[in-house]
């Protein structure tokens, strides 16, 4: 039994995106994943510049580790990005990856229909990936309120969510989307997929290579 009565499905949606950028890199030896370089330009600096194709209305970068840093990328991408792009800083980024969500999710400003939570670190996502996922949510039936991807049997990300359930998510102190997930997995559309951009992220030197990152100087 669905906690949602209705479909919360709208033709003509509006997109808006919480990008995680918070971490501090440890298995790097202490670098901002947001900052890493394919051919040339940031892993920040790919995805704004491929998503706005999406003309999604909010972009929210939560920053931690190395905030100035990522936030004057931000800032630079500012001028060639058409749609709101902001950042808000996390605090306490030492409290993990959910705190940067909570915050996430209390700092949108947007009146958006479903968000796409991305993390920082996927190289070879961009917006072929999430049209994906916005095409998924679409198609499914009027119980489903959130898109897993899932390769191999693998969790993946991004992941979409409706706005309805974040709404829900956020009348509950200190609640965050995994443990919701879990919680009500009735509301999940499970996304099986062979794309193996929703699984690669950046977790040590080795990636860096296996993903034709440039070395970190």
């Amino acid at each position: 039994m669905t906690i949602f009565s209705e479909s919360s499905k709208n033709p003509n949606m509006r997109l808006a995106i919480l990008l995680l950028a918070a971490g501090e890199g440890s298995r790097l030896g202490g670098f901002p994943k947001a900052l890493l370089k394919k051919e040339g330009d940031t892993l920040l600096k790919r995805f704004i510049t491929s998503v706005q194709s999406l003309q999604p209305i909010e972009t929210l970068v939560v920053t931690g580790f190395y905030s100035a840093e990522v936030e004057q990328e931000v800032q630079s991408l500012k001028s060639a990005c058409p749609y709101s792009l902001s950042t808000v800083k996390n605090l306490m980024p030492e409290s993990g990856q959910p705190s940067s969500v909570r915050l996430g999710l209390e700092s949108l400003q947007s009146d958006y229909d479903v968000l796409i939570i991305a993390l920082c670190d996927q190289p070879n996502i961009s917006s072929p990936e999430i049209e994906a996922l916005v095409l998924q949510f679409k198609q499914a039936g009027s119980g489903k309120e959130i898109v897993l991807p899932m390769v191999h049997e693998k969790r993946g990300n991004p992941v979409l969510f409706s706005r309805r359930v974040i709404d829900q998510i956020l009348l509950i102190p200190g609640m965050v989307c995994r443990p919701f997930m879990d919680q009500h997995p009735e509301l999940v559309k499970t996304f099986v997929s062979n794309n193996p951009a929703y699984l690669m992220d950046v977790d040590s030197q080795a990636d860096i290579q296996k993903l034709g990152l440039d070395p970190i100087k």
